[in-house]
């Protein structure tokens, strides 16, 4: 019987399939600075943007212009952006063991204290797909900006072997 991998799609990347998901490009950098690193068993990516197609679908500040709601769904999108950058330095999404810590930047008002809701959009998609291995510690950082004007960002810890 073929699996997944021999067909040269992953568990992970068919899981994403099922969600009606898929890994799109690594989003080039946008300063100095890797999309992600290999330390020991550990994978680091940079901060990833909700690019969609090399684009923001929305700026602005969660709160003030951009709803919670649209932000929570940008959290998935960075968090599949910083997934595809995870895929370029270690191959298989299958070699993942363990999402390790999340960490979401939510450009807010200064009136808005949602920023966990917001996150709960990267937490919940890394759960749905790699489901115990995807469950994590997270920060939920409100800052007053980021880059591009982007609402959010998202970086990732991963184990691999």
């Amino acid at each position: 019987m073929e699996t997944a991998s021999n067909q040269g799609t992953s568990r992970i990347e068919a899981r994403l399939a099922e969600l009606g998901l898929s890994l799109p490009p690594v989003a080039a950098p946008v300063a100095a600075y890797v999309p992600a690193v290999i330390s020991g068993n550990h994978v680091y990516t940079s901060g990833q943007l909700p690019f969609i197609e090399g684009k923001l679908t929305a700026t602005g500040k969660v709160g003030a212009g951009v709803s919670a709601e649209d932000a929570k769904s940008m959290a998935a999108t960075a968090a599949i952006n910083a997934l595809a950058a995870l895929k370029s330095v270690i191959g298989d999404l299958d070699r993942v063991t363990r999402i390790v810590k999340v960490v979401g930047f939510v450009a807010s008002d200064p009136s808005f204290t949602g920023q966990p809701g917001v996150v709960n959009g990267a937490s919940e998609l890394l759960g749905e797909v790699f489901g115990e291995a995807g469950i994590h510690a997270r920060s939920a950082v409100g800052v007053s900006v980021l880059p591009l004007d982007s609402p959010v960002e998202v970086e990732l810890v991963a184990e691999f072997q």
